[in-house]
């Protein structure tokens, strides 16, 4: 019954990020812009060339951070992970910077992301001993989070430079570190929904292998779980889903964090039905948050990066309020 309510919620989602902002459509406008686009009416010109794309933008990302924060969460066992934690969005934020600092690629800024996602990815495995096989030599929760908050200090810094030294950089990182969905019409949507679907593919496959995770490195690998492997794994599935939204959406923070805490409370505590949950809640709040930014301040809006930070920061409040000492599960 709690799924049924979260797929209704997403379909009130999207009908709502199609009616609401400064123009506000009604539903029979709506459908006949899909289906009977009159290029002369500006209702549908609103539907087809602004909030559709916005739409699909939404939900790549929701799908892609919701994901992926989950995937963290469980690789590391820590409940107040999210992507940020690998540092996979500040080497996102990174590589735009230094593309247009340093070649002057203002107009691929969205493609750089996704290399920037990857490879910062890739270093946090190596760094936290994913190269590394043997018992007690490889990649472990800790080993991972620590080297991603160091990779992610590390970029951050050197943003930092990039931005101090050329005024035209920070403009592009205005918009790429806080996360909007106003120019998704710009974005190359269609093949980063390929990408994130191909994440989606990667998380579930994976799951099985994070619930034996869940009952340590040693339990797991007796069942005959390749750790290693699994957590490869989970790092190029959060490079996809990651990569993918902040191509689209730029990276917005906190959404996954928050949205594996409300999956668990509605799915029970296997990686996979976490998973499915989180499927459809991801891009449902996603699209509650951005239509409250659109509404809030007409005809002005608030960035989608912005709402959902405020909000995530209060669970994250909540979240670490909750926890005990030494509570990593």
């Amino acid at each position: 019954m709690r799924v049924v309510l979260v797929i209704a919620l997403l379909v009130a989602g999207v009908i709502l990020s199609l009616s609401l902002g400064a123009r506000a459509v009604p539903p029979a406008e709506i459908w006949a812009a899909i289906t009977a686009f009159d290029p002369s009416d500006p209702n549908h010109l609103v539907i087809r060339d602004l909030r559709l794309p916005r739409l699909c933008a939404a939900l790549i990302a929701g799908v892609g951070l919701a994901l992926a924060g989950v995937l963290m969460q469980a690789v590391t066992r820590n409940p107040l992970a999210e992507p940020g934690i690998l540092g996979v969005n500040a080497g996102a934020g990174f590589a735009v910077v230094l593309g247009v600092y340093a070649f002057g690629l203002s107009g691929a800024a969205p493609w750089l992301a996704f290399p920037g996602a990857a490879l910062a990815a890739a270093a946090v495995f190596l760094l936290g001993g994913g190269a590394r096989a043997g018992s007690g030599g490889g990649a472990t929760p800790a080993r991972l989070a620590l080297a991603g908050i160091a990779l992610n200090a590390l970029l951050i810094s050197l943003i930092s430079a990039l931005v101090l030294m050329r005024a035209e950089a920070l403009d592009v990182y205005r918009f790429w570190i806080v996360g909007s969905l106003a120019e998704a019409q710009m974005r190359p949507l269609l093949p980063m929904a390929a990408t994130v679907a191909a994440g989606v593919v990667l998380a579930f496959a994976s799951a099985p292998g994070l619930d034996a995770l869940a009952l340590g490195d040693e339990a797991a690998r007796s069942l005959g779980t390749r750790t290693g492997l699994v957590r490869a794994s989970v790092l190029l599935a959060v490079t996809l889903l990651c990569g993918g939204a902040v191509v689209v959406a730029g990276p917005i923070a906190f959404l996954g964090l928050a949205v594996p805490h409300l999956a668990r409370m509605i799915a029970s505590r296997s990686v996979v039905a976490t998973l499915a949950v989180a499927l459809p809640l991801g891009p449902a709040i996603l699209l509650a948050v951005d239509v409250f930014g659109r509404v809030v301040m007409p005809p002005a809006e608030l960035r989608v990066g912005t709402t959902a930070a405020a909000l995530g920061g209060v669970i994250f409040i909540l979240i670490a309020r909750r926890m005990r000492p030494g509570e990593v599960t």
